[in-house]
């Protein structure tokens, strides 16, 4: 594997909770969200513009739908079809019985076109958060007692989901059934004090792992034994979540927050690495 340890800013933004990176290879564009700032941004790599919507509470995430039709987004109270142009929100509907100190946190889309979403407290001080999985209309609480639950992943198979509770510094490893339900939890990574706490996560296509640090200033490879291999620093001490970009899917971008970095000036802006590996396209939800 070539790369270089060199960052560049590909948007010198200030999220104050910058998450939820998604490629989007139609429109050669990387979108990403503000969680605490209620704003979806996306960056155009040809001509690096960079455009902003506002949003009427924390969105958390987005992926494209199978159908075509816009995207499906999950705001803090539940999921909700959202289209750019014209802009429009379809009803919410809540993972879980509406609760005024919960909220979605980080989601992901399988290969066979599941979602799979958390939802945690809003303050990741109690073990009440859950993971939950969307398919074929219907939504199960797959796992649960979670302080924070971040970076659903799926392995280049498909066989294997990644999931993280940052504050227990853990990523487990889930065998994942044919009809989707998850079995044989082991802990993949346990991270080491000092590197800070997993956040957001993606696959490469070798399968390596690789893992934002919240308070780590870092992005991690963790080859398919959960081995660190590399290490890259980025300039701001919360990076959150990583995904494969471009043409060829060989450039990573990382989202960070400047939620509580008051003095780093490039907290919540997206970086871009050179990995020095391809990753995998994502998969847009079946519904």
């Amino acid at each position: 594997m070539r790369g270089s340890d060199a960052v560049r800013v590909a948007a010198h933004t200030r999220t104050r909770l910058g998450e939820g990176p998604h490629w989007a290879a139609a429109e050669d564009s990387v979108y990403w969200v503000d969680i605490l700032g209620h704003r979806l941004h996306r960056l155009h790599l040809a001509s690096g513009q960079h455009a902003i919507w506002p949003m009427p509470e924390p969105i958390c995430w987005l992926v494209e739908r199978a159908d075509g039709d816009g995207w499906l987004a999950g705001f803090a109270s539940g999921m909700a079809r959202l289209t750019l142009d014209p802009f429009s929100i379809g009803p919410i509907t809540p993972l879980a019985p509406p609760s005024p100190d919960h909220r979605l946190n980080d989601a992901k889309v399988d290969r066979a076109g599941r979602l799979w979403a958390g939802v945690m407290q809003n303050e990741g001080a109690i073990a009440t958060g859950g993971l939950y999985r969307v398919a074929g209309g219907q939504i199960a609480r797959a796992d649960d007692g979670y302080l924070v639950p971040n970076g659903p992943a799926i392995s280049v198979d498909g066989a294997w989901l990644y999931h993280a509770d940052s504050p227990r510094r853990l990523i487990y490893r889930f065998a994942i059934a044919a009809d989707g339900t998850l079995h044989d939890r082991r802990i993949h990574v346990r991270f080491a004090d000092d590197w800070g706490v997993p956040d957001g996560m993606t696959v490469d296509a070798e399968g390596h792992l690789w893992v934002a640090h919240w308070d780590g200033g870092c992005v991690s490879r963790f080859d398919p034994d959960g081995q660190r291999v590399r290490v890259v620093p980025v300039p701001a001490s919360r990076p959150t979540s990583p995904c494969f970009g471009g043409a060829r899917l060989d450039r990573l971008f990382v989202t960070s927050a400047a939620d509580g970095c008051d003095g780093e000036p490039l907290a919540g802006a997206l970086f871009e690495i050179d990995p020095g590996v391809a990753g995998l396209p994502p998969v847009p939800f079946a519904g």
